[in-house]
């Protein structure tokens, strides 16, 4: 148990900046409960008062119900309006520290992770610790008010009562929620997964639906999507039993409660004393009906904590690189280089680098050849800190990458992938990723040259035109060359260029790598690529084999 309680413990850490605002949720529902509890004793106390014919203070008791009732109303109202918005704005505030999290660890892509698993943690986990405040840490702050109350009026009574209530309070309010919460913990992290891979199945089929219907594979893809849902169904299925399990005790608890109140009234006389007894009978209604989701609470708790974890364990995982806060050198230029660089992007895997040295002098272009999985992408992540090398260094100017924070080389190395992303939002939008501040000009000026002003301009929407998910509204070749726009409009002096003509037809490459000639003249520039075309201008060839460069030409 307390394994499962460390990461739930952690996320309520996560919130303190909310807690203002849970407190004073926390403390309107208590109010609230407050005011049920006396509302129904006061409606339990007129009731019986005039079945029995006591009528004094009728007139004065009537104005207390009705003053509760509206108040009632109201701390109700205010605790949905208080406790839900601080729980919506700590979720959120968990998302984004979940996407930074993952952004700081993944920043070359998710790599070995998994884009609907992802996607799971983000919706699904986050989502499902919107318990944690309002069905676990509300109802079991309101058993402070209402166990007092209840013994209290029961005591009045007989103390056999009182205890016999206390006890049943107890029992759905703490050992109720703490059983089903100890069966519920597998079943939380199998519910947890299999959302999760239903995800990861359907993003993949929606993702690759052209080759699925291409090599008349919809029948397998649908086996096996429904294979997860079935997986899923399961694991609800199993929830669902826990729950049911938890209310059924909870029904027969609130049952053993009311019987044992009828039961201390007919052993009372008539009048005031049926008075008290129906004050606490309605009284133990109100405290079973706030505290009867506390079990069915219990058993989502395994789910709770199996989501905190999942949410916990990317976005915390350690960040392999030491970053200084600001630049500890100062960079004398921006000359690139390579020295003795080893590098493996897992421990079980072969290195991907061994001992590999080379050098962009500042305002050089160079290329560096090789085939697939020789490491040339590799380049790209160490020259852009996404990944430090084992061994070796790298530097800028002089200045060791280890003494340069990561923002301050994303600062000065400009990228454009192979699979360089345009989001589904505007161009205008899509070409401020790399300079926020660009103003209009700007933006014309990157787009003249990358050789693509004259097809936006003719567009009815010009710079604010939407671009469609992954930039469906325009060819491969014009979302390439929206790509090198945005990749030259960041003022950096040194562009990385990894395979940025991939998928392209010749005739496109080789348009597409002139425009690059004159577009990236005056900076250094790394063009990693596979092939070359012969309309590169280069100043230096360097070719990838063994985990080493080797020099092909001057």
């Amino acid at each position: 148990m307390k394994a499962a309680l460390r990461p739930v413990l952690r996320i309520m850490a996560l919130w303190r900046q909310r807690f203002p605002m849970l407190t004073l949720g926390l403390v309107i529902a208590l109010a609230s409960v407050a005011v049920g509890v006396g509302l129904m004793a006061s409606a339990g106390a007129r009731l019986a008062g005039a079945l029995v014919g006591v009528g004094a203070g009728a007139v004065l008791l009537a104005g207390w119900v009705r003053g509760l009732g509206v108040a009632r109303i109201v701390l109700r109202y205010l605790e949905r309006l208080v406790a839900h918005d601080a729980t919506f704005r700590a979720l959120g505030d968990l998302r984004v520290w979940f996407f930074r999290g993952l952004a700081r660890r993944a920043a070359g892509g998710l790599g070995f992770l998994r884009a609907g698993d992802m996607l799971a943690r983000v919706v699904n986990d986050v989502e499902a610790l919107d318990g944690l405040y309002l069905r676990l840490l509300i109802p079991l702050s309101a058993v402070l008010v209402l166990l007092p109350a209840v013994v209290v009026f029961a005591a009045r009574q007989s103390l056999a009562l009182a205890a016999t209530l206390a006890v049943l309070v107890a029992f759905v309010a703490f050992f109720l929620p703490w059983r089903a919460a100890r069966g519920t913990l597998a079943r939380g992290e199998h519910l947890s997964r299999a959302i999760a891979q239903l995800r990861i199945t359907v993003l993949d089929a929606v993702s690759g639906l052209r080759e699925v219907r291409a090599f008349g594979a919809e029948g397998r893809m649908l086996a096996l999507v429904q294979a997860r849902s079935s997986t899923l169904f399961e694991a609800q299925h199993d929830e669902a039993r826990g729950l049911a399990r938890a209310s059924f005790a909870t029904m027969l608890a609130a049952q053993a409660a009311l019987f044992a109140v009828l039961l201390a009234a007919s052993l009372r006389p008539a009048g005031a004393a049926g008075i008290a007894s129906a004050t606490t009978l309605f009284l133990t209604l109100a405290a079973f009906e706030a505290i009867a989701l506390l079990p069915r609470a219990g058993a989502l708790a395994g789910r709770i904590s199996a989501a905190a974890r999942r949410v916990l364990e990317n976005a915390e995982a350690p960040v392999h690189s030491y970053e200084p806060p600001a630049p500890i050198l100062t960079p004398r230029g921006f000359a690139l280089r390579f020295e003795a660089v080893s590098f493996r992007w897992r421990e079980d895997r072969r290195p991907v680098l061994d001992g590999l040295t080379l050098e962009v002098p500042e305002g050089a272009h160079v290329a560096v050849l090789g085939p697939s999985g020789a490491g040339k992408s590799t380049l790209a992540a160490l020259a852009l800190k996404i990944a430090s090398p084992e061994s070796g260094r790298l530097s800028l100017g002089g200045a060791d990458y280890a003494a340069l924070p990561a923002d301050f080389i994303r600062r000065h190395v400009a990228w454009l992938g192979q699979t360089t992303h345009l989001f589904d939002d505007t161009i205008r939008a899509n070409l401020r990723l790399a300079r926020p501040d660009a103003n209009e000009p700007a933006l014309w000026q990157a787009l003249e040259a990358a050789r693509i002003a004259d097809v936006v301009r003719d567009l009815p929407d010009g710079l604010d035109t939407w671009v469609g998910e992954g930039g469906t509204r325009f060819s491969g070749g014009q979302g390439r060359r929206l790509a090198l726009a945005r990749a030259l409009l960041s003022p950096a002096p040194i562009l990385i260029l990894d395979e940025p003509c991939a998928g392209l037809d010749a005739a496109t490459e080789r348009a597409f790598l002139a425009t690059l000639n004159e577009a990236a003249a005056g900076r250094s520039v790394l063009l990693i690529t596979h092939r070359l075309t012969g309309v590169e201008r280069l100043d230096r060839i360097w070719r990838l084999a063994g985990g080493k460069a080797i020099a092909a030409a001057g």
